[in-house]
């Protein structure tokens, strides 16, 4: 089957998304996607998608930036998307060609109907480039509850909006009153909280998602249900493959490089992290030795950012 190589664009504004309708007599018609179309051959993947929104939208694009890339097999077609992020452009824009285009929040994404292709794309869309994993902190009192809390709200405060909620050994008090408190800070900054798999199922399903361990993962057969996100913990080109036949949102890939709290874990590197992140059919993020400062890195190696312990949470804590 001959691969189709096409170029999309995730533009924004602000909070918000553009979208476009495919003509009903189009392959996938009706659904929505996100603008552009074919590459050329020969021709470079950024002229590919500058002409094509010009043609399309009637926009020039100023900034841009690869977002993920997408090799996917319809029954009929075999589609490689690369997908772009466009974070200014110059113009106004509309449907050149006469199609329904619309500007939607990202909230909103997951409400529209897109082609199986550009399911991956609506989370990379939605998921910011910094994912939070707490420590597996020791809880032992009030003083200790109320500490945990002010570092997330400290966390949420300084922009901080995607968290693995990792607390393996709590007790069943302080660990309700801690969901209760959680639930009612995060509504406040609009943030996704997903909880680990080796934590209660009512403390799961009382947030946003589940991040499956790599045990987690082994033992599923399809995607867990009743969460918003699911999320895997992934070390292995097998793994990856697990994850994806369970249809997980997005993936942390580790570890990246060496870290102290996993010594003799072989690095994956950055040769090996770039062929097995742009082979992924979902977001991917870098986990083991890397901070905000190799989100630019990471990003060249396909992955949606970056995820970690130490290198985003504020101060230590006495862990289990």
């Amino acid at each position: 089957m001959k691969r189709v190589h096409v170029v999309a664009a995730v533009i924004t504004n602000g909070d918000e998304i553009l979208i476009a309708r495919r003509p009903d007599h189009l392959h996938q018609g009706g659904k929505w996607e996100f603008p552009g179309g074919k590459v050329e051959p020969g021709e470079p993947v950024s002229e590919a998608l500058a002409r094509e929104l010009n043609e399309e939208l009637g926009i020039i694009v100023g900034a841009s930036e690869p977002l993920i890339t997408i090799d996917h097999e319809y029954p009929d077609k075999h589609v490689l998307l690369d997908v772009w992020k466009v974070t200014d452009f110059t113009g106004d824009a509309k449907g050149m060609e006469g199609q329904e285009v619309r500007w939607v929040t990202q909230d909103s994404l997951a409400g529209f109907e897109f082609p199986a292709a550009n399911v991956p794309i609506v989370a990379a869309a939605r998921l910011p480039q910094r994912y939070v994993i707490t420590p597996d902190c020791q809880i032992k009192s009030p003083a200790d509850l109320d500490a945990f809390v002010q570092k997330m709200k400290a966390m949420m405060v300084s922009g901080q909006r995607l968290f693995q909620l990792r607390l393996k050994q709590l007790d069943a008090a302080p660990l309700s009153e801690l969901v209760g408190r959680l639930v009612e800070l995060k509504a406040g900054f609009n943030a996704s909280v997903l909880v680990n798999s080796d934590m209660p199922n009512e403390v799961q399903h009382a947030f946003d998602g589940v991040h499956l361990t790599s045990a987690a993962l082994y033992q599923l057969v399809e995607r867990p249900a009743g969460h918003d996100w699911v999320a895997a913990s992934c070390h292995s080109l097998e793994e990856l493959r697990l994850a994806e036949q369970c249809n997980v949102d997005f993936v942390t890939l580790s570890p990246f490089r060496h870290t102290a709290s996993h010594p003799n874990a072989e690095p994956i590197g950055e040769t090996r992290f770039a062929e097995w992140a742009f082979g992924a059919k979902m977001p991917v993020y870098a986990l083991g030795g890397v901070g905000a400062q190799d989100i630019k890195l990471t990003a060249s190696l396909g992955a949606q950012g970056v995820a970690g312990i130490r290198a985003f949470w504020p101060g230590g804590c006495e862990e289990t």
